[in-house]
């Protein structure tokens, strides 16, 4: 199915941002994020709740994604550890 954009306006495949996520606020929580993106005079709420996500998530100390990487980039394991076989039984751990 081909996406349309508004007039003048590319669609949001084309920005990078093919997922859609719907979230649920209470009513001081829109506030508090409204107040932010005023204050820091951000577009639109979801470029606030995007910005605010990867600033919590760098906080966090994770490791964001790049388009390249693959999920077993982010394991909890070493390649020394995810390449050698378990002695036990000669699986992979």
């Amino acid at each position: 199915m081909e996406q349309r954009a508004k007039e003048g306006y590319p669609a949001m495949t084309q920005l990078g941002r093919p997922e859609r996520l719907q979230i649920m606020l209470n009513a001081e929580e829109l506030v508090a994020l409204d107040d932010w993106r005023f204050a820091k005079r951000m577009p639109s709420r979801a470029a606030a709740v995007r910005d605010l996500l990867r600033r919590g998530l760098v906080a966090e100390g994770v490791d964001l994604a790049e388009p390249s990487k693959r999920s077993s980039n982010f394991g909890v394991l070493s390649a020394e550890e995810q390449a050698a076989p378990d002695a036990t039984n000669g699986s992979r751990p």
